[in-house]
């Protein structure tokens, strides 16, 4: 069986804090590969320059909200057709239903709250790939 290529993640998040905490979860995961972006316009050069296994979006960017920059991919067909099959998911610290509905209708895969629990991220992950 051929050895699958070393699964890229997408992380775009705003506060530093939680981009230097990423960044260490990362380092426990052997093989990963992350990409940090910390706006919605970084995160569109970074998605139109290659293409990730899954997309972390924190919902409040400086510049968009994470719903915007999920409608920008998906109302620009070139990028919604390299991105197809991506995983995406919308990451907060809150988590009110409407907002979570909202996520998913904009084509969001799961909604994670803030702040992360590092097993269950590993898991998901790991989880989020396999059902790729």
């Amino acid at each position: 069986m051929p050895e699958r290529a070393a699964p890229q993640v997408l992380y775009v998040e705003d506060d530093r804090i939680h981009l230097i905490l990423m960044e260490e979860v990362f380092r426990l995961l052997p093989g990963w590969a992350l990409r940090c972006a910390e706006t919605g316009g970084e995160a569109l050069e970074a998605l139109a320059s290659a293409r990730p296994d899954v997309v972390l979006v924190d919902m409040n960017l400086p510049d968009m909200t994470g719903l915007e920059l999920r409608e920008r991919v998906a109302g620009d067909p070139a990028l919604a057709a390299t991105l197809e099959g991506v995983r995406w998911i919308a990451l907060s610290a809150d988590d009110p239903a409407e907002t979570v509905r909202a996520a998913r209708a904009a084509g969001f895969d799961d909604y994670w709250l803030k702040p992360i629990d590092v097993a269950r991220l590993q898991h998901d992950l790991r989880r989020l790939l396999d059902a790729a």
